[in-house]
């Protein structure tokens, strides 16, 4: 348990942090240990129950890129293929897509792996913010991808939109999701109701889109 001392006033739930290295408290600096002590104990079935969660949650396993190796994209099962070649990706998406990775050397697998799905990504994600952003009545907003291991999606407020390049993984729905999201934000920079309202004009199922984002984000291969 980690004591972090914080403003003037003791905030009940939002003094309660869990994350991989426990359990925090934020706590005025005037607060004595018994005050601490009581604020855990009144939240105590909220603590052990996030606790718990932490405990079972455990990260994908890092991709092991061997031949013949499958992984999703885009809700359907991409196989991956190895060949001896000058370091290039070469996609076969007619059936069943296959993804043939010409290497020089089996440790190039990887980041050759990794460059082909960003490139992938990009232009799909291309492709859907210029849909969506045309039915909202917007210029398509500059488009950057991120690696973030938490974070999906973003819009700044000079109207840039990042979106992390590891949905490719992710079925095509939960992608329209994440990028109707940030559009919306072009519209109203919160989450106010009259946000989750254009939200829903561009993706009427958002509710089940995002639990399936937060259920998905759980199992997505570490590559």
């Amino acid at each position: 348990i980690g004591v972090r001392l914080v403003g003037s006033e003791m905030c009940i739930r939002d003094s309660l942090s869990i994350d991989h290295r426990g359990l925090r408290v934020g706590a005025p600096r005037r607060a004595t240990l018994n005050e601490v002590e009581s604020l855990i104990l009144r939240h105590g079935g909220w603590v052990a129950k996030k606790l718990d969660e932490w405990r079972t949650r455990r990260r994908p396993e890092p991709l092991k890129i061997v031949d013949g190796v499958r992984l999703p994209m885009l809700g359907e099962s991409l196989h991956i293929r190895l060949a001896l070649g000058s370091n290039r990706a070469v996609w076969n998406e007619q059936a069943d897509p296959i993804l043939t990775l010409c290497l020089r050397s089996p440790g190039d697998a990887s980041r050759l792996l990794e460059k082909a799905l960003r490139e992938k990504s990009r232009r799909l994600f291309a492709e859907r913010l210029d849909h969506f952003a045309e039915r909202l009545g917007l210029a398509v907003p500059p488009l950057t991808l991120s690696a973030a291991r938490t974070r999906w999606g973003s819009c700044s407020h000079h109207g840039g939109i990042s979106l992390n390049w590891r949905l490719i993984l992710m079925p095509l729905p939960v992608v329209d999701y994440v990028v109707a999201h940030e559009l919306a934000h072009l519209k109203e920079m919160n989450h106010s109701p009259r946000f989750w309202s254009v939200v829903e004009q561009l993706c009427p199922d958002w509710r089940e889109r995002r639990l399936e984002l937060r259920q998905l984000a759980r199992q997505i291969p570490q590559i």
